[in-house]
């Protein structure tokens, strides 16, 4: 089985984990892009690292290549908000093994925030390996309900 190519980019926060999910899941057979940034700023800005990544992710996607991504910081959440502002994107900020699973199995989510000061390394990998090994479960309602979000996203209709 094929593994999806994987986009990951994070902010100062998340470096240390950044570089040894490069590392890690490299060593598992994946091929792994990194979106920055490439050296340490305190003040660095996310958002641009975490759209980068996002872009590219969509980008493999729309040309028919399996691809996952990965956006880290401090706690996550502005990293998913960030990746979340591409069409097409949707990104899950997960903090356990089981919402990690679900984004996946339930949202068919293509990006992973993940939260670099809640976690040590060791359950932030547990947490992404979790994420890229579920599938999608493409029951009718999980779907559907996707459908209702990319239709509202493309027209700004809401379907009830």
């Amino acid at each position: 089985m094929t593994k999806p190519r994987v986009h990951i980019a994070t902010d100062h926060a998340g470096m240390e984990l950044s570089a040894h999910l490069v590392s890690h899941l490299g060593a598992l057979g994946y091929d792994v892009t990194d979106h920055g940034p490439t050296a340490y700023d305190p003040l660095d800005d996310y958002p641009s690292f975490c759209i980068r990544a996002a872009l590219a992710v969509v980008a493999d996607q729309e040309a028919g290549v399996e691809a996952l991504g990965i956006v880290l910081g401090g706690s996550g959440n502005g990293e998913q908000i960030a990746a979340n502002k591409v069409r097409g994107v949707r990104a899950a900020l997960v903090w356990n093994l089981d919402t990690a699973r679900l984004a996946r199995e339930h949202n068919d989510a293509n990006v992973v925030a993940v939260g670099g000061r809640q976690h040590s390394v060791d359950e932030a990998t547990k947490l992404i390996e979790a994420f890229l090994d579920e599938p999608f479960s493409h029951d009718e309602r999980h779907v559907r309900r996707i459908g209702k979000i990319a239709t509202y996203e493309s027209t700004g209709e809401i379907v009830d």
